[in-house]
This record gives structure tokens, sequence and C-alpha cells, in this order.
């Protein structure tokens, strides 16, 4: 029998989760439960990852974590718990599935047209690393972590789970028109991870116009793989299209650890009265049955789940509001009582396992994942971020005075736009700049080389940040201004 750790949750995340275990429960699913203390009363209670560290040590010893929905404190600086457990365990693929449900009304379903869109979404790095800085008092910064080895691991798992699935199309979202370093690289990955799937349609579509095609034609799409905030973005996109968050399943996958949970928030408003809508909960439970091989109790529950939904019983927040709504416990207790039914639209008969079980392994050590390529790599610049309130030429005239004989000034731009040597006087400016300089002729410069004009610059500037120009053997790995 399998033993996985379930954390209830705050808010409506006690109920949801005391429904979906009372029908695992009823169907006689194979799996004890080791439940654990997260979420913000933790937090509440010093633990500043919202976990105490007996609930860590059980869920990286089971591998598994069935968990409500969590507040984050808001006010305390404190990072958002959810991203914080995702992170830890490295659970970098997020598999969302979105599929037309019968007796859940939406524009689709009344239209005849029929969703099923996988959306698979990077799960650790981008700009939900979270670092960020003041520059100025006017400036922020948020910096966005993309790495070869981390799009890599999600995007091969978005292959596999295609070809599992039998999926004949699968596609990249990005913004690599306008990103062209970030998403730039993980656009390259899929297509090098691409020529491994020949069976595989595999194209991209840049993130805006795929949101108007998703709304517009959602049953042109199959699976859909995204960097972090966009995938985001498109997942709770999708959610509406089938109806809302409340249909709306999660499964957060890693090598070793693998997280389930409804992709909704704690809904405080109505946590307490018996009211909330478990299908998404219930949803991420069958996924985890499937992912642990439970494929006769996860056909059995959900085809129950759907023939409820098909037979016009619901919630408050759903469904013919001539009817009468059920409570969490009575929406549960009917699903019971639907075991052994089959839905008229989509029976779930022959589920393939699409998914690989965690291994359970105890590490001595953090795994470094890292590409190793033997282009050549030189330091050829430098971008020395500047606090400065004067004007461009006067800032550009100081500059001069420091590039020595190592460097050149070659641009100076503010909020990303060029505005010296040439630039516009109705670009508007804020108090920092960045001042780009180049090596001469091209030549190698080292780590010594950029300290000694930091310092130099340093005596007429207060210097916020910097970042290395470098080159791969004959490729940039920096972007340009806009208008440079």
């Amino acid at each position: 029998m399998n033993k996985i750790a379930v954390a209830k949750g705050d808010g409506i995340g006690p109920e949801i989760m005391d429904a979906v275990l009372t029908i695992f429960n009823a169907a006689k699913v194979p799996l004890e439960y080791d439940f654990v203390d997260m979420g913000k009363w933790v937090f509440d209670k010093g633990f500043n990852n919202g976990m105490t560290t007996q609930a860590q040590e059980t869920i990286e010893n089971l591998g598994i974590l069935f968990k409500g929905p969590m507040e984050t404190p808001k006010g305390k600086g404190v990072k958002s718990i959810n991203v914080t457990a995702r992170k830890t365990w490295n659970t970098y693929a997020n598999k969302r599935t979105f599929q037309t449900l019968h007796g859940v009304d939406t524009v689709f379903s009344k239209a005849g047209i029929p969703i099923d869109v996988t959306i698979v979404r990077e799960n650790i790095e981008d700009t939900y690393g979270g670092i960020e800085h003041m520059l100025t008092h006017d400036v922020a910064l948020s910096r966005r972590f993309i790495t070869r080895p981390g799009s890599a691991q999600v995007i091969r798992y978005a292959f596999e789970m295609a070809k599992k699935k039998g999926t004949k199309r699968i596609t990249c979202g990005h913004k690599a028109n306008i990103m062209k370093i970030t998403d730039g690289l993980f656009l390259e990955v899929f297509y090098e991870i691409a020529k491994e799937y020949p069976e595989l349609k595999a194209d991209d579509v840049i993130v805006d116009d795929l949101c108007m095609k998703l709304v517009t034609r959602p049953d042109l799409f199959d699976v859909v793989v995204l960097t972090n905030l966009q995938g985001d973005i498109v997942s709770d996109l999708c959610a509406g299209l089938i109806g809302g968050l409340g249909f709306a399943p999660s499964a957060n996958v890693g090598d070793h650890i693998s997280i389930f949970e409804a992709v909704h928030g704690t809904a405080p408003d109505i946590a307490g009265k018996n009211l909330a809508n478990p299908t998404a909960l219930l949803l991420s439970g069958i996924g985890m049955l499937q992912h642990l091989g439970l494929m006769e109790a996860a056909s059995s529950i959900e085809n129950a789940l759907l023939y409820t939904l098909e037979s016009g019983v619901h919630t408050g927040d759903f469904g013919d509001k001539s009817k009468p709504s059920l409570s969490t416990t009575e929406f549960a207790q009917a699903i019971i009582n639907n075991f052994g039914k089959k839905p008229q639209h989509n029976p779930r008969i022959d589920i393939t396992d699409f998914e690989t079980s965690c291994t359970v392994v105890s590490l001595d050590n953090n795994a470094m994942m890292e590409s190793h390529d033997a282009i050549v790599e030189k330091i050829v610049g430098v971008d020395m971020f500047i606090e400065s309130n004067v004007q461009p030429d006067q800032l550009a005239k100081k500059c001069l005075r420091h590039a020595g004989v190592k460097f050149k000034l070659v641009n100076i731009s503010n909020r990303g736009t060029q505005v010296w040597p040439t630039g516009s006087k109705f670009t508007n400016l804020v108090n920092q700049y960045n001042a780009r300089f180049e090596s001469i002729d091209g030549e190698p410069l080292n780590q010594q080389d950029i300290i000694g004009l930091y310092v130099s610059l340093s005596g007429d500037f207060k210097i916020c940040s910097l970042e290395l120009l470098n080159m791969w053997g004959d490729k940039p790995s920096y972007s340009l201004a806009q208008g440079q």
C-alpha cells in the first residue's frame, strides 16, 4: 500500500481535502495518509518556509505530497509557501490539464467545441526566483533566470508526456521576439529536444498570439510548454475556458518528489461554511492516482465525477441555478453514490500512465545541473548600471574619461532605450543608466580589467550593478538596446 504525505492547507483547504479523502476511502483506494503541518498557520508559528521540520522530512521520505490551497502571509516579506515547496523539491514541471466537463456550461461547450489542452509550465526559474533589488529610490530590478538544464528538464518532460498521451502536436509558447536571450534560449532548447521526437509535430507561437488563439480556437492545441510566468498566466486563461479555477487540477512533477494540488486559492470568504467546490482538488487527486499507477481507482472515481457533473449536480459556484446546489460534503456523497456509473460523454475506460512515478532516494549532495560545451568563452565588455540624474551627454563625457586604453564607450541606454550617442529628447529618463563599455578591437578582457574600470567609475558615480558582456565562440551573449 502506498503512503503519501497530506497537507490540508488553509481556508477551504481542510473542507475540500476531507471531501476528497472521503471519496478515496469510499472507493477503497489503497493509500495511507501521513498528515503534515504546512500553511499560513505554520508560518505564523515561526517557520519561515511554511512547514515544520518534521513535515519536510516526511515529504522527502515519501516522495508524494497531496496538498490543499495555502495562503501566503501578506506584508511580512515572506516568500509564497506554494512556490517555496515547488522550488525546494525541484518539481520542475507544472502540468495542468483542461478538458471540457459536461454539466459545466461554457461558451465553448454550448458551441460544441471540445477542449483538451495540457499546459506544461516551467516551475523553478524565471522571475519566480524572486531576486529583486532597488537600484535607486526610483528603479527596481527583478532578475529573470532561464537556464539550459532547467529548460531541458521541463521541455523533455513535456515531450515524453505528449508521446505517452498519444498527442500529435506540441507547441512552445514564448516571447523570444522581445526577450531574445532568455526566451530565445528556452525556444532553442525546445527545438533541440524536438529532434528526438520526430513523431510529434513541434511548433512555436508568441505568447500574446497564443492567448488570442486559445480564446478563439482552443481545440487547435494539444500540449503547450511555457516558461514560468507565462505558463502561470496562460494556464489561468485556460481555466476560464472550461469553467474556472474550480475545475483546474495541477501536478508539480519532479524526479524524486511530486506535489498534487488544486490551482485555486484558499477562498477565505467561504471557508468553514461547507460551500466549496472540491472538483479541482479531486481531479488533482485523480492525477496523483494515475501517477502512482492506481489506474483502476483513478478511472472509477473520475467516471463517477463526470457522471455526477453530467447529471446536473453542482455546488453553488456553477451549474443550473434553477436546481438546488449541494454543500461540499453532499457533493462528495453524490459522487460516491455514482460509483460504478459511466458518463455518456468521454467515459474513462483505458487510462494510460502518463507520468513516471518519483523514485524516492536518499541524497547526500545537491545535484549540479550543467551542460558541457567546448565553445570558447571570452569577456568583451561590461554593462555598468549607474545612478545619475544628469543628461546623457553629460554622463557620456564623464564615462569617456574613465574608458582608458582597454575600453571604449559604445552606448548609453535608459530603461533599455539608447539615449547616447544617438537618441531623442522625447525619451523620458529615470535616474539609472546603463553605460556599455566594450573592449577595443574586440580584444579579450579579464575580470581584473572590469574591476579596474569599476573602481575608476566609482570615483564619479554610484555603480548600482554590472553585467559582463560574454562571447560564446562568435556569438554575443547579450542583447542590444532599443535603437542601438
